[in-house]
């Protein structure tokens, strides 16, 4: 087999193991599949894809091997307008809630990346650190106030993907899927501007890329999907930071390649690692945990290394 077609038939075998694993494992009838497998997958799948999509879009815009969806603080800001709408009983609105929450923190964060009119990257990070203290504490706080909702709220913080869904819920969450795949669509349509981009700002822009706009559309694009994310399935870390760079070591060039093959492999990541929070414990641990228990070692050496 050519080394060129290797990974795509890796992928799609362990895709295939991995989604039959996820639906048929166990004693399971068939309303079982249809009513909690079946949803649970396709959360599984779609987070990891969104998560995974984005990091390999800030990693290349951003020029930094360590950025991830989470790394501007959009993710705290938006869980904190989903937890905030979820503990006063608006369960149903916790995307909207999400969505706020997100826009807010993009707005601020991208006010004071502004450096005399410009964009800096430095300073983006750091109001993206800022940003994730701020609405961590705000988490905190809300937490604190409302002990009875702190299985709730851990579920965001920790990620869940064991939501049930109710019907109403359940076309709500598809009409936001599609919005999700037109943003991932998008996105992926970037790629050659982010390809000239990487070259620099000065070469990008003396070939008819604007710079500005570009990076504007991406962060707004963006945001809005880490905001349905979070919504649905909590704070996910270190997929975004971990699958472009293994995508990438397979794939060295070309940010349509990397970027499809990035969703592919996140959402395949995100669901294996949900099979063994299931089934690693006689009770259910949060994804959370075993994406950052791989991640944190990959983290440092990614690190290391660079």
């Amino acid at each position: 087999m050519k080394p060129k077609l290797l990974f795509p038939v890796l992928l799609a075998l362990c895709g295939i193991g991995v989604t039959a694993l996820s639906l048929f494992a166990g004693s399971a009838d068939g309303n079982i599949v249809w009513q909690l497998r079946l949803p649970r997958l396709l959360l599984t799948l779609f987070t990891g894809m969104a998560l995974a999509g984005i990091g390999s879009v800030y990693q290349l815009m951003l020029a930094n091997p360590l950025a991830e969806p989470y790394i501007l603080g959009i993710s705290s800001g938006s869980a904190f307008g989903s937890v905030l709408f979820g503990v006063l009983g608006l369960s149903l609105l916790m995307p909207l809630g999400a969505f706020i929450g997100a826009a807010l923190t993009l707005l601020a964060v991208w006010r004071l990346a502004q450096k005399k009119g410009s964009f800096d990257r430095s300073r983006l990070l750091i109001a993206g650190v800022i940003a994730g203290m701020f609405f961590a504490a705000g988490i905190s706080l809300v937490m604190y106030l409302f002990q009875k909702d702190t299985m709730v709220i851990l579920g965001t913080l920790m990620g869940n993907l064991g939501r049930i869904f109710t019907y109403a819920e359940w076309r709500f969450f598809i009409v936001l899927t599609l919005l999700s795949i037109a943003i991932l669509a998008r996105l992926y349509f970037r790629s050659t501007a982010l390809d000239i981009m990487s070259g620099g700002d000065v070469y990008a822009g003396s070939v008819g890329i604007n710079v500005a706009r570009v990076r504007r559309e991406i962060f707004v694009l963006s945001s809005v999907l880490i905001g349905i994310t979070v919504a649905y399935a909590g704070i996910i870390g270190f997929v975004g930071l971990i699958i472009p760079h293994v995508v990438r070591f397979f794939v060295p060039s070309g940010q349509k390649r990397v970027y499809l093959y990035s969703l592919a492999a996140g959402g395949i990541f995100l669901t294996l690692c949900d099979l063994i929070a299931r089934n690693i414990a006689a009770i259910e641990l949060p994804v959370g945990v075993v994406t950052a228990a791989v991640g944190c070692p990959f983290f440092v050496w990614l690190m290391l290394r660079k």
